[in-house]
C-alpha cells in the first residue's frame, strides 16, 4: 500500500535538496544529526547512489525482451506469409490483364497469318485494322503500368515484356515481308504463350496452406493453353482456306494445334474442381460449338485440304470457330477474376493470422511486464515508505507526521513501526526546545517588527497624500470628457433614429409602389381580356378570330406574369371565387396560361374533385408555372402529361411529367430541399437564385396553402413534378349529376368540369371552331389557346375549354 506523503514544503527549509538539516537538541539528549552528517552512516560519499528501482526496472526489461524474442519468429513467419500472398494477388491482377492482352494478340496473330498466307494482297485488306492494333498497344501500356512491385519483377513477366517490345518489328515483317505465314504465326505465338506463362507462375507459387484456392488456380494454365490452341487452330485453318490449295503446312500446324488443345482440355478436366468443369461444360455449349467441332473434326482429319474441304465456306467456318473461342475465353477470364478473389481471401487470412500473432505476442508481453511491475512495486513502495520515515525523523520530527504503511504485515511493516516509535520520541524533544526558542525569538522580533511598521506607515501616509492629489486631478479631467461623450452619444442616437425612420419610409413607399403598379398592370390586362372576349364573340372571320385568340393567349400570359410580380412582392390578389371550383377547370386555366399549351395532355383525374374558391387561382398559377418549366425544358415534339389521383388520406396528388434532359442528382436534391422547406424559402426577402423565378413563385404559392411539391426523376427519362393538395383546400364533392345533356353539333359542352368527369370516361375536349361561311371546322382554330377560362360562381366556365388528351394512349393534341 502507498505510504502517506507530505505534499507541502517543510518549515525552515527542511527537506530541500542540498540544504543542511537543523540539529535538534533537548534536555538529557545528544545532538540528533541530520542527513549527511557524521552520524548518518553514509560511508559511500565518493560514489553515486545506486537505486533499487533501477535494478528492478532492468529485470522487467529483460523479461520483456525475452518475451519479444520468443514471439518474433512466429510474427516474422506470418509477415512472410502475408508478403507472399500479396505477391500472388498482384500477380493474379497482372494475369487478368495479360489474359485480355493474349486474347487480343491472338486475334491479331490470326488476322496477320491469313494476310501473309493470302500473299499480302490488297484484296484481303491491310492485315489487321488500325483500331485493333491500337487496342493491343493500349492493353500493353496498361499491362506495363499495372506491373508495379514484385509482380513486375518476376522472370515470366520480364520474358513476356521482352517479346512485347519486339511486337512492332513482328508486325512490320508480317506486313511487308520477308517471312512466310508459318513464321508470322510462330512469332506471335511466342508472345501469346509468354503471357500465358504468368498464370502458370501463379499456380507454381501457391503455398501449401492455400488448399481452398489451388484446384481452379492450378487448372487455369491448362484452360489458357486450350484457349490459345483453339484460337491458333482457327487462325491456321482460316489462313489455309483463304490461301487456297491443299496448304499442307498450315493444315498440319492446325492439326497439331487442335491435338494440343484436346490435351490441354484433358489436363483442365483432370485438375479443375467439379464446379469449374460444370461451368465450362455449361458455357462452351450450343449450336455454334457443335458446328465448330464438326468443322474441326473434318478439316483436321488429314494433314492437307482436299477439294471438298476447300469448298467449305470460309465465313461459316470463321463464325463457328470464333463463337467457340469466344465462349472459351469467357470461361478463362471468369476463372482469372475468381483467382483474384480467392487469392485476396488467402491474403486476408494471412493478414488475420499476422494480427492474431501480434496480438498474442503483445498480450504475453503485457502479462510479463505487468507481473514484473507488480512485483517491483511490492518492493519499492515499502522501501520508499522507510526512506520517507527516516528523512522525517532526521529532518524535523516535530512538524512531520509519522508515516502510514498499509502494506502486508512483513519485515517492512515491523521496520516502519520502529521508525514511527523513534519519530515520536524525537518529536517530543523537538517540541519542547522549539517552544523555548520560539518564545525568545518572538519577543525580540516583535519589537523590531513594531519599529519597522511605524516607519513604513509614515512613508505610506506621505505617498497616499501625493496619490490622492493626482487622482483628484485625473477625476476632474475624466468628468469633463464624460460630459462631452454623453452629448456626442445623444447626437448620434438622434441621427440614427432619423436615418432609420427615413429608410423605413423609403422601403415602404417603394414596396407599395411596386405592388400598386403590379395591381394596375393586372387590372389593365383583365380589362384587355374582357375587350378581346367581346371581340371574339362578335367576330365571324376565321383569320381575325385566330388573331384574337392569339392576343387572348398573350394577355393571359401577361396576367400570369403580373401575378408573379404580386407573389414576389408578398401581396395577394384578392380575386377568390365564392364557391368551389372543379379541379378540371383549374387545370384548364393552368394550361391556357402557358406558351406551349398544345403540348400538354391531361390524363386521368379524380372524379368530382373540387378546389376551394379562395385557393383556385393560386393552384392554377402554381400548376401553370410547373407546366411552363416542363414544356420549356423538353423536346419540342414531346408531350407533357398532367394527371391526378385521389390518395387514401383524402388529399389529391397531381403529376406533371416531361421527357426533358433531366438534371443531376445534386441539383434535384438541392431543389427538393428548398421545396420541402416552403415556408422558410417563401420568407426570404430576395429571390433564391438556386430556385429561379418560376420555382420561387411555386414555393411561395405552396407555402400560402400548405401544398407539398417535389421533383422526381423518371425511369424513362425526364422529370416529374408531384403536387399534393391538402384536404384544407379540397371541399366535399357534389352529388353526381344525371347524364349529360345533348348538345348541338359543334357546340362546346356546358357541364362543369367535375360533373363532366362524373358523366364521361374521358375528359371533354374543346370542339373545333367552325367557319361561319361554310359551317366546317376551322383548321386555324385548333392551335388557338384558351386564355381566360375563368369560373363564375356555381362552377360554370365563361370561356372556351382547353382541349387536352385525357385517356391513356390517346394521342390527340390540344384542340384535336
Amino acid at each position: 500500500m502507498r505510504a502517506a506523503v507530505r505534499k507541502k514544503r517543510l518549515r525552515g527549509g527542511a527537506g530541500k535538496p542540498g540544504s543542511p538539516a537543523r540539529s535538534v537538541s533537548g534536555p538529557g539528549t545528544g545532538t540528533v544529526p541530520g542527513p549527511g552528517t557524521a552520524g548518518s552512516g553514509d560511508d559511500h560519499r565518493g560514489r553515486p547512489a545506486a537505486r533499487v528501482r533501477n535494478r528492478l526496472v532492468g529485470a522487467v526489461a529483460v523479461v520483456a525482451v525475452a518475451v519479444l524474442g520468443a514471439g518474433a519468429p512466429g510474427v516474422m513467419a506470418a509477415v512472410d506469409h502475408t508478403h507472399t500472398s500479396q505477391q500472388l494477388v498482384d500477380l493474379a491482377e497482372l494475369n487478368a490483364r495479360a489474359i485480355a492482352l493474349a486474347h487480343s494478340l491472338a486475334d491479331e496473330r490470326d488476322a496477320m497469318t491469313a494476310y501473309v498466307a493470302d500473299g499480302r494482297s490488297s484484296k484481303s485488306g491491310a492485315g489487321v485494322p488500325e483500331d485493333q492494333r491500337a487496342r493491343v498497344d493500349r492493353q500493353i501500356t496498361e499491362l506495363r503500368g499495372k506491373s508495379h512491385g514484385t509482380a513486375g519483377e518476376s522472370a515470366v513477366f520480364t520474358a513476356a515484356d521482352t517479346l512485347l517490345t519486339a511486337l512492332p518489328q513482328t508486325r512490320q515483317k508480317a506486313l511487308s515481308g520477308p517471312g512466310s505465314a508459318e513464321d508470322t504465326f510462330t512469332a506471335y505465338t511466342k508472345a501469346v504463350q509468354a503471357l500465358g506463362a504468368i498464370s502458370a507462375d501463379i499456380a507454381r507459387g501457391l503455398p501449401a496452406r492455400a488448399n481452398g484456392a489451388d484446384a481452379d488456380t492450378r487448372a487455369l494454365p491448362a484452360l489458357g493453353r486450350a484457349t490459345d490452341q483453339a484460337a491458333a487452330t482457327r487462325g491456321l485453318l482460316l489462313a489455309a482456306l483463304g490461301a487456297g490449295g491443299p496448304q499442307s503446312k498450315l493444315t498440319t500446324a492446325a492439326q497439331l494445334a487442335h491435338t494440343r488443345e484436346q490435351g490441354a482440355l484433358a489436363d483442365f478436366a483432370q485438375s479443375a474442381s467439379a464446379g469449374a468443369r460444370d461451368r465450362y461444360d455449361r458455357t462452351v455449349n450450343g449450336t455454334d460449338v457443335t458446328n465448330a467441332e464438326n468443322y474441326l473434326t473434318r478439316l483436321t482429319a488429314q494433314p492437307r485440304l482436299d477439294t471438298a474441304d476447300q469448298a467449305i465456306g470460309r465465313d461459316r467456318v470463321r463464325a463457328a470457330l470464333t463463337a467457340r473461342v469466344g465462349l472459351m475465353r469467357g470461361v478463362e477470364s471468369a476463372m482469372a477474376t475468381a483467382d483474384i478473389e480467392r487469392l485476396g481471401g488467402l491474403r486476408d487470412d494471412d493478414v488475420t493470422a499476422l494480427e492474431i500473432r501480434i496480438a498474442l505476442a503483445g498480450l504475453c508481453l503485457l502479462v510479463a511486464v505487468g507481473a514484473g511491475v507488480s512485483a517491483a512495486r511490492s518492493m519499492t513502495r515499502p522501501l520508499a515508505a522507510l526512506r520517507l520515515g527516516a528523512q522525517r525523523v532526521a529532518a524535523d520530527p516535530s512538524h512531520e507526521e509519522p508515516i502510514t504503511f498499509k502494506g502486508r504485515n512483513d519485515e517492512f511493516a515491523a521496520t516502519v513501526r520502529s521508525v514511527n516509535a523513534l519519530h515520536g520520541k524525537v518529536g517530543e524533544l523537538a517540541v519542547r526546545t522549539g517552544e523555548l526558542e520560539g518564545e525568545r525569538t518572538r519577543l525580540v522580533g516583535g519589537r523590531q517588527r513594531l519599529v519597522a511598521e511605524r516607519d513604513v506607515l509614515q512613508d505610506e501616509r506621505v505617498e497616499l497624500k501625493r496619490e490622492l492629489a493626482a487622482r483628484t486631478a485625473q477625476l476632474t479631467e475624466l468628468t469633463g470628457q464624460l460630459t462631452d461623450l454623453t452629448g456626442q452619444r445623444a447626437d448620434l442616437t438622434e441621427r440614427l433614429a432619423d436615418l432609420t425612420e427615413r429608410l423605413t419610409a423609403l422601403r415602404t413607399g417603394v414596396h407599395g409602389q411596386f405592388v400598386n403598379l403590379s395591381l394596375r398592370t393586372l387590372g389593365l390586362v383583365e380589362r384587355q381580356l374582357g375587350v378581346i372576349e367581346s371581340l371574339e364573340e362578335s367576330e365571324a372571320d376565321p383569320e381575325r378570330l385566330e388573331t384574337l385568340f392569339k392576343l387572348d393567349h398573350f394577355a393571359a400570359r401577361m396576367r400570369r406574369n403580373s401575378e408573379n410580380l404580386l407573389v414576389l412582392a408578398g401581396a395577394e390578389h384578392g380575386s377568390g371565387h365564392p364557391g368551389p371550383v372543379p379541379l378540371l377547370d383549374v387545370l384548364r386555366a393552368s394550361i391556357s396560361e402557358i406558351e406551349r399549351y398544345q403540348r400538354v395532355r391531361v390524363r386521368s383525374l379524380p372524379p368530382h374533385a373540387q378546389v376551394a374558391g379562395f385557393a383556385a387561382d393560386d393552384i392554377s398559377h402554381l400548376i401553370a408555372e410547373l407546366l411552363e418549366n416542363a414544356t420549356s425544358f423538353s423536346p419540342p415534339e414531346a408531350y407533357v402529361e398532367l394527371s391526378g389521383w385521389l390518395l387514401e388520406t383524402g388529399e389529391v396528388m397531381l403529376s406533371v411529367q416531361d421527357e426533358g434532359i433531366g438534371m443531376t442528382a445534386e441539383r434535384m436534391a438541392e431543389l427538393n430541399a428548398r421545396l420541402a422547406d416552403a415556408p422558410g424559402a417563401a420568407a426570404a426577402e430576395t429571390i433564391d437564385e438556386a430556385l429561379g423565378l418560376g420555382l420561387y413563385v411555386v414555393v411561395r404559392l405552396a407555402a400560402r396553402h400548405g401544398v407539398r411539391v417535389q421533383l422526381r426523376e423518371q425511369e424513362q427519362g425526364g422529370i416529374a413534378a408531384v403536387v399534393v393538395l391538402p384536404g384544407s383546400i379540397l371541399p366535399a364533392a357534389p352529388d353526381p349529376v344525371g347524364g349529360p345533356a345533348h348538345t348541338a353539333a359543334g357546340a362546346a359542352p356546358s357541364l362543369p368540369g367535375s360533373v363532366a368527369e362524373a358523366n364521361s370516361n374521358t375528359l371533354q375536349t374543346r370542339m373545333p371552331r367552325t367557319d361561319p361561311a361554310t359551317g366546317r371546322p376551322d383548321a386555324g382554330a385548333d392551335d388557338a389557346p384558351h386564355t381566360t377560362d375563368r369560373t363564375e360562381p356555381g362552377g360554370t366556365d365563361t370561356g372556351a375549354d382547353t382541349v387536352a388528351d385525357s385517356g391513356p394512349g390517346a394521342g390527340a393534341e390540344s384542340g384535336a
